[in-house]
């Protein structure tokens, strides 16, 4: 089959690999039609995610058609279904606990003590990401396995087309958790660093949740117009003092809520982020958390702070003292995927959440290594790529809408 591959910082291809195959009982296996590229893949892109290894197949947002199953999964072939990043077993104390992400059983035994001496705890394991967690094979490719596949897919209903549904795997639910870490009531004014795709669905949430205001800080322009349309009120970071801005917007007692959804690459030529790039590439350094550092300091006093925005290791000139006297309540970590879907896919039938305008191209899955690229360089004009496989030319129910490929 044809997948894109790592093979190194900045160098990723589309190669012939070997077809996937049934290994557990409870495996099935899937032809891919849409699979997505997401911002946490520019992390490896950038090299910046360890234990990767040449010829790792890439991708975590993915969907397609069931062709084969193992005697104890309990999906069928011929269904559609959706897929969580998360590989969850459903069975171990977190998992029953709704806490997917953390799964104990997921991430196999030889690749579990790395995790464990890195994070102090073995990491849950995720599709097409490092081998810290887990090494499984992702889908920016024609076939994935799934592993537990009785857990996490989910079966998308005929009448909905793939770019309805296909960010059910990771950002929306992302984007959702994220603003319910927040802890938002209704009347709160909520403050979302970075407008990404995690970060409008974060803007999204946080309205349906109840936020009286939610204001956005980015400086890519279609990104800003994107969360103004979503009703959030907007900021530049180019043009303004964010802390200045928001304490003028708040009357001086700053936002209620803030969500980090840049993570561990934050952009911006303050004297903090510049120290953090050159430690980055000098590797003395994992993170540049300029966006989080500014968000503790601006969220009002006994305020909630939420990270969906990923990060990797250790980070340097963290603000805790100021977090402690401020009395800030902070709530991280990767996304129980599973624990939403159901849900969200309701939201998405009743009309009350809409993916779809967050997509800007469409690529055959021949050009992924082209779109990372634009994906990387270009973010203001490529807000979501969405890659299609010949399957999805067979399998689609009506007319997809095209984009111009710039």
């Amino acid at each position: 089959m044809r997948a894109l591959t790592w093979h190194g910082r900045h160098d990723v291809r589309v190669d012939t690999v070997p077809d996937p195959e049934i290994v557990n009982p409870r495996d099935a296996i899937l032809r891919i039609t849409s699979t997505a590229i997401c911002g946490s893949d520019l992390h490896l892109y950038d090299g910046y995610i360890p234990t990767l290894r040449a010829g790792d197949v890439l991708g975590h947002e993915f969907m397609g058609e069931v062709v084969d199953v193992g005697p104890k999964s309990n999906l069928q072939k011929g269904q559609r279904v959706v897929v969580p990043f998360t590989v969850s077993c459903g069975d171990c104390f977190f998992c029953k606990k709704q806490q997917y992400s953390a799964c104990d059983n997921s991430n196999p035994a030889e690749t579990m003590d790395a995790s464990r001496l890195l994070m102090g705890h073995p990491m849950g394991a995720a599709f097409g990401y490092a081998h810290l967690t887990g090494g499984y094979a992702g889908g920016q490719a024609e076939y994935v396995r799934v592993p537990y596949s009785d857990v996490g897919p989910i079966v998308v209903p005929d009448h909905l087309e793939d770019d309805q549904v296909l960010f059910l795997s990771d950002i929306l639910p992302t984007g959702w958790m994220g603003a319910e870490n927040a802890d938002i009531e209704e009347g709160d004014t909520v403050a979302v660093w970075g407008c990404g795709p995690v970060g409008l669905f974060a803007i999204q949430s946080a309205r349906i949740m109840g936020a009286h205001r939610v204001i956005a800080i980015d400086h890519y322009p279609r990104r800003l117009e994107l969360a103004k349309q979503m009703g959030a009120e907007i900021l530049d970071y180019r043009e303004v003092d964010v802390r200045e801005a928001l304490d003028e917007m708040t009357g001086g007692i700053g936002p209620d809520a803030c969500i980090d959804c840049v993570g561990l690459e934050s952009h911006g030529l303050t004297v903090d982020n510049i120290v953090d790039t050159v430690k980055a590439h000098a590797m003395l350094a994992t993170e540049r958390p300029h966006a989080l550092r500014q968000m503790i300091m601006a969220c009002r006093k006994g305020g909630r702070i939420s990270i969906p925005g990923v990060y990797g290791g250790f980070a340097d000139k963290f603000p805790l003292g100021q977090m402690m006297e401020k009395g800030l309540t902070i709530k991280q970590g990767q996304t129980h995927v599973q624990k939403y879907t159901q849900m969200l896919l309701g939201l998405i039938e009743q009309g009350q959440v809409d993916t779809t305008f967050l997509i800007s191209h469409h690529a055959p899955l021949e050009q992924a290594a082209e779109m990372y690229r634009h994906w990387h360089d270009e973010q203001d004009t490529y807000t979501k790529i969405v890659l299609k496989t010949e399957a999805a030319k067979q399998s689609a129910p009506k007319e997809e809408k095209q984009h111009e490929l710039a």
